[in-house]
């Protein structure tokens, strides 16, 4: 079939069509100065956290590096020769994080029962076992303390020194 000639009236339409008009292209500069106070703002916010981050990191430290010796001391816990010497090893470990934590005059003179005693009271969410508190006090000067712990006994101390360690609440 051959193309038919259009007629007058379509080809007068079809000469007077254009191309689609297209829109200028979008910038991605804000427009206002809203926007960029508002990315101002957005960007001190995010500068303020990580500061803040920075520093709570920087102050938990030390929990950080009793937590990495406290796994060393309950690799020991494993070998019945070590277990003693472990166990022993857990109240300097406990007393040299109050120590970084709080002032050495508040947290160096204390013993016996009132190192317990201050170990309960900040002891954060989770109170400081019982048992762990009564080895803490029988540990700290006592040379015989400790003799007799079982593996059972010394997983619980080490699980009652991390709560504490992790947990602990420091009062400004």
């Amino acid at each position: 079939m051959a193309d038919a000639a259009p007629d007058p009236a379509t080809a007068a339409a079809l000469r007077q069509l254009s191309d689609i008009a297209v829109p200028p292209a979008i910038r991605f500069v804000p427009q206002t100065w809203g926007w960029a106070v508002l990315s101002l703002v957005v960007l001190a916010l995010l500068a303020a956290g990580l500061l803040l981050w920075r520093r709570r990191r920087e102050a938990n430290r030390y929990r950080r590096e009793a937590l990495v010796e406290l796994q060393r001391i309950e690799g020991e816990m494993g070998d019945d020769a070590q277990r003693r010497a472990a166990v022993l090893a857990l109240p300097p470990l406990v007393k040299r994080v109050a120590l970084a934590a709080w002032p050495r005059e508040r947290v160096a003179s204390l013993s016996g029962t009132q190192w317990v005693e201050f170990l309960q009271h900040n002891s954060g969410t989770k109170p400081f076992p019982d048992f762990a508190a009564r080895l803490f006090e029988d540990m700290e000067y006592r040379a015989g303390a400790g003799a007799q712990i079982d593996r059972d006994e010394a997983t619980a101390f080490v699980a009652a020194t991390r709560s504490w360690i992790e947990g602990h609440r420091v009062s400004a």
